[in-house]
């Protein structure tokens, strides 16, 4: 279904908020996320709240980034939550994306439990060329820092990767067709791109390949968000 695509960014500050927001949405989209504001807001016991209101599943967003032996336990400590999906980044290296995939799916096992996809971060959609040139030291254009990265999250086996939308078509090329892609950094036309440098309407990030939209403002910051969930899932 065109509303499956849809994960709803659950970027606020309180339970109480986050709940609300799955009760209302829960039959609208296909997945909730949660991230580092949520998360360091309220405690990890928010996947336990969210899944109680009505959340299928849960992408926790939680970008680790560190040396292997450490991401490593991390991602066990995030399969231990129920998590549909967990990301890292990929600029941490081949090493330690590998670490990260093993750990979550080993853990799994003993538990009897599906493992969580494990997803690579690769530039984020806040970065655009200057920054990623002239702050972060990379040289070269953020598409081609982008397809690199892509290629080597695959070839650590994670499931996919996260990138903007201008970079779906060079990372399905890239990657093939099997290789998941979930498109932050988009918004319906008219929205307001707030921090976001490199985005797309939904319909156009479907179209080029995304098998997944992360979608935060343009739905939880709408005065009717279920109103704002059903527009979207209709331009896909």
């Amino acid at each position: 279904m065109r509303s499956d695509r849809i994960i709803v960014a659950l970027d606020v500050d309180t339970l109480d908020k986050a709940v609300a927001l799955v009760e209302v949405l829960k039959h609208e989209v296909g997945a909730f996320k949660v991230g580092l504001e949520l998360v360091n807001s309220v405690g990890f016991g928010v996947f336990e709240a969210i899944r109680k209101a009505g959340a299928r599943k849960i992408f926790y967003d939680c970008k680790f980034h560190d040396i292997p032996n450490t991401v490593a336990g991390a991602s066990r400590a995030a399969a231990r939550l129920g998590a549909w999906m967990i990301n890292v980044h990929c600029s941490g290296g081949l090493a330690m994306m590998k670490a990260a995939k093993d750990a979550a799916a080993d853990e799994c096992a003993k538990l009897g439990t599906a493992p969580p996809l494990v997803i690579g971060v690769t530039v984020l959609t806040s970065v655009d060329r200057q920054v990623l040139n002239k702050e972060i030291g990379v040289p070269g254009p953020v598409a081609d820092q982008v397809v690199h990265l892509a290629k080597l999250a695959k070839e650590a086996r994670l499931d996919g990767v996260v990138a903007s939308p201008q970079e779906i078509e060079l990372i399905r090329s890239a990657c093939g067709p099997d290789f998941l892609i979930v498109t932050p950094g988009v918004r319906p036309a008219g929205a307001d791109a707030g921090d976001q440098k490199r985005v797309m309407t939904p319909h156009e990030a479907v179209e080029k390949g995304a098998d997944y939209l992360v979608i935060g403002r343009p739905i939880i910051k709408a005065d009717d968000p279920k109103a704002a969930a059903r527009e979207i899932a209709a331009q896909i």
